[in-house]
């Protein structure tokens, strides 16, 4: 047993909110352009309005239901929905930084841009001296405002967190005093960890996307394939793509042994993402004749921003002023990427070409080797004291007076 919020008995699955990718259930039928969709069926959400939620199934087909019309595919899915809009609505008065962040802050917004916000809370101190532990993370609903408890704020910034920098460098709005601080010693957190944490999080990235650019380049290949020819089983499709990706090996046979498993690679990943039923060559068979949408790693949004975090970490590596607003001579090359106009292999290739650039930012860089960290811890306690105090002394606001109730330690049933 683990103490938890409480157990199941009190949550509704047609009630709890359902965050945007959430696996649900449909209770009802619904009819399609190609037909009912029969009650039972199960899809992921991609967007919410009200009381109307937006579902993508299996293959590709989308409809909207009344959110009393889905539920979770899982019970622990409806409690980590609920538990999560509960810490947001209780703790949301706690937000003390709040920055717009993404395309807006990059200066690479167009029109139909989301807004997206982070930023930092503070705990009120009763949520912090009981056996419950506090939730460390807010998360708005449709995920566009993402907010962290302000320990775990200082400790990502310490080690160069691209997005808690940018949080911290995009504007921030102090929102209350208790954020004041973090915001002033900001450029403190500016050290060689930025190297690691921006490059060879965007090198891996890279390695990533050139992985799934030849898995997508299969895909596209074996689709058409078995538009061309449903009846097409896995040992001939495996063979033609020996050819067909001029794949290399010792022998024949190798080579066909090799293409079934790029196929078995290609299916399983697709399954992983919902788009087909089952982990199998029978369910990519099933789907290939619908309008499959485009990989999530290989999403023109992905690739471009690939390039701003190397491009981002050379400027903050050579003294740069820590601006995220990205310079105006790359800004043609990130939206043109993000309209999908430059092809992914040119893509990739800028980014091999960064580098070598990032290499020796890193060797000449005059910032320190690390942040300081005695000062973050200064300010760091400083928040925390002065959130107690306005509990001990009943001040008015979120912290004192008017804090919301910690959460209460049950057994869950």
């Amino acid at each position: 047993m683990a103490l938890r919020l409480g157990g199941l008995a009190d949550l509704d699955p047609t009630a709890v909110p359902l965050p945007v990718g959430t696996e649900v259930t449909t209770r009802v039928d619904r009819v399609l352009e190609s037909g009912i969709r029969e009650k039972g069926a199960s899809a992921r959400v991609t967007a919410v309005d009200g009381d109307h939620v937006e579902v993508l199934f299996l293959d590709g087909k989308r409809a909207t239901f009344l959110r009393a019309e889905v539920v979770p595919r899982k019970l622990g899915v409806a409690r980590y929905a609920q538990r999560r809009a509960a810490a947001w609505d209780q703790l949301r008065p706690c937000v003390v930084i709040d920055t717009v962040v993404g395309s807006r802050a990059w200066g690479v917004a167009e029109e139909g841009s989301d807004t997206d916000h982070r930023g930092v809370f503070v705990l009120p101190m009763a949520w912090t001296t009981g056996l419950v532990d506090p939730t460390l993370d807010l998360t708005s609903v449709d995920g566009s405002a993402s907010y962290w408890e302000i320990g775990k704020a200082i400790r990502q910034a310490l080690r160069a967190d691209p997005n808690t920098l940018e949080m911290l460098f995009a504007s921030p709005v102090v929102v209350d005093p208790l954020g004041a601080e973090l915001v002033a010693i900001r450029h403190t957190f500016l050290s060689h960890e930025i190297y690691g944490a921006f490059g060879r999080y965007a090198l891996s990235q890279l390695d990533r996307l050139e992985h799934n650019q030849r898995l997508a380049e299969h895909r596209i290949t074996i689709i058409g394939w078995l538009r061309d020819d449903p009846s097409l089983e896995l040992g001939a499709a495996a063979e033609r793509l020996v050819d067909a990706a001029r794949i290399v090996a010792p022998t024949r046979a190798d080579a066909i042994a090799r293409a079934r498993d790029y196929i078995k690679q290609l299916y399983r990943s697709m399954y992983d993402q919902g788009v087909i039923a089952a982990n199998d060559w029978s369910s990519l068979r099933a789907v290939a004749a619908t309008e499959l949408e485009l990989p999530r790693d290989l999403r023109p949004k992905n690739a471009y921003n690939l390039i701003r975090l190397l491009d981002l970490a050379i400027r903050w590596l050579t003294g740069e002023p820590p601006e995220v607003r990205v310079s105006e001579s790359l800004r043609p090359t990130l939206l043109a990427i993000k309209r999908g106009e430059v092809p992914m292999p040119d893509v990739m290739a800028l980014a091999r070409d960064l580098t070598p650039r990032l290499e020796a930012a890193r060797e000449a860089s005059p910032l320190p080797r690390h942040a300081d960290v005695a000062l973050a811890e200064r300010v760091l306690r400083a928040a925390r004291e002065e959130a107690a105090r306005r509990a001990l002394t009943a001040t008015r606001g979120p912290w004192g007076a008017d804090a919301p109730p910690p959460p209460e330690a049950r057994f869950d049933d």
